[in-house]
């Protein structure tokens, strides 16, 4: 879908609400489903021309829940609510929904993005002191381990000796 400026919004608003057009002819002619004309004029209807001067923004969890018990409370439709709340996009208020309804307040909150963050020195796994039991403790397990390892290994080279690949003659 092809993005359009804000002036380009207002002038299809306007053509529609002379009375000339409709929804699918106006809709139509700037190559645009009539459902978006539709949210458009919603938009311009509550807010006027300020509806189409978008700054990013982002939205708090409270607003988000506002937005969401306002809908709730007036039984406002999902285009009519995005366009008293000035919210581009009527899909933003069906994946708040969602996402309040799965997840409560907390899935409403901005999920982190990017790479996760290096662990710190300190929040590695600390070592136990020398010489403390812990450490002893590790220390004996590490050594019982090697010990077991060595152990095999040397089963395995006496029974490679003891048994050669020979092929039996007929």
């Amino acid at each position: 879908m092809a993005k359009f400026t804000s002036e380009e919004k207002l002038q299809a608003v306007k053509r529609y609400l002379s009375g000339n057009e409709g929804y699918k002819s106006v809709a139509k002619s700037i190559g645009v489903n009539s459902g978006v004309l539709h949210n458009w004029i919603k938009q311009y209807e509550f807010a006027g021309e300020a509806a189409f001067e978008k700054p990013y923004t982002t939205y708090t969890p409270e607003y988000k829940l506002d937005v969401l018990n306002y809908m709730n409370d007036h039984g406002t439709s999902v285009r009519e609510t995005a366009g008293i709340f000035n919210i581009p996009a009527p899909s933003t208020l069906f994946k708040w929904k969602a996402d309040f309804e799965s997840g409560g307040l907390d899935a409403l909150r901005p999920k982190l993005k990017g790479r996760p963050p290096i662990m710190e020195k300190d929040q590695k796994k600390s070592t136990p002191a020398e010489g403390s039991i812990e450490s002893l403790q590790a220390e004996l397990e590490r050594l019982r381990m090697e010990n077991a390892y060595l152990k095999k290994l040397n089963a395995l080279v006496q029974n490679k000796e003891k048994s050669p690949n020979k092929t039996k003659r007929k």
